[in-house]
């Protein structure tokens, strides 16, 4: 799966009819819906969106016939494989109807402009642990963790000795933690959030 990294605008004439499209990333739904109330033009004829995060998705057709322009630009965005992401694609009615395959082109068609276009960044998914290890073991696994592309997210300092949060990605989760397992000669404790 991929997100974009920034925002980016595209627009088409399609028929005398004018669409802008804009895509983002979006965190969550809270931030998708103050994106479109923040992009969406009260002096256009449609604002039609959707919007993926994870398995949410919401679309709307914003006064167009149902089916023509909210569910086209989410097929543009599940198309590209992204997700976290928000398109409001506006119209201006130049005069000319398109018919319901013209609008579905023409939505879903501006949407996937835009999104080609965007720069694009691959999710990974990440797993956090804590690893409570002997001082005499923290240098050598550290090291080690840095070495994998670990993150270090805190370090603390008990009187029983360090304490690491790290991120990692989920798919090599298993490989890193039993290499900590060895490394510490199996004295570090381990456990993971999910």
């Amino acid at each position: 799966m991929f997100t974009l990294k920034r925002t980016e605008t595209s627009t088409q004439e399609i028929k005398k009819s004018r669409f802008v499209a804009i895509c983002a990333p979006v965190p969550d739904e809270q931030a998708a819906k103050a994106f479109l109330a923040q992009h969406s033009d009260p002096t256009a004829n449609h604002n039609c969106w959707a919007w993926r995060i994870g398995q949410a998705y919401r679309f709307n057709d914003d006064g167009e016939p149902s089916g023509t322009a909210g569910k086209p630009i989410l097929a543009a965005i599940d198309g590209q494989a992204l997700d976290h992401v928000v398109v409001v694609v506006t119209r201006w009615f130049g005069g000319i109807l398109l018919g319901s395959g013209g609008l579905i082109r023409a939505y879903g068609g501006t949407a996937a402009l835009c999104l080609r276009a965007a720069e694009k960044i691959e999710m990974i998914e990440t797993v956090r642990a804590t690893i409570a290890c002997d001082f005499a073991d923290l240098a050598l696994i550290k090291a080690r963790l840095l070495a994998r592309d670990v993150t270090i997210a805190s370090e603390t300092f008990t009187d029983k000795g360090p304490v690491m949060t790290v991120d990692m990605r989920k798919d090599e989760a298993d490989g890193i933690l039993a290499m900590v397992t060895d490394l510490s000669r199996g004295r570090a404790v381990i456990s993971t959030e999910d």
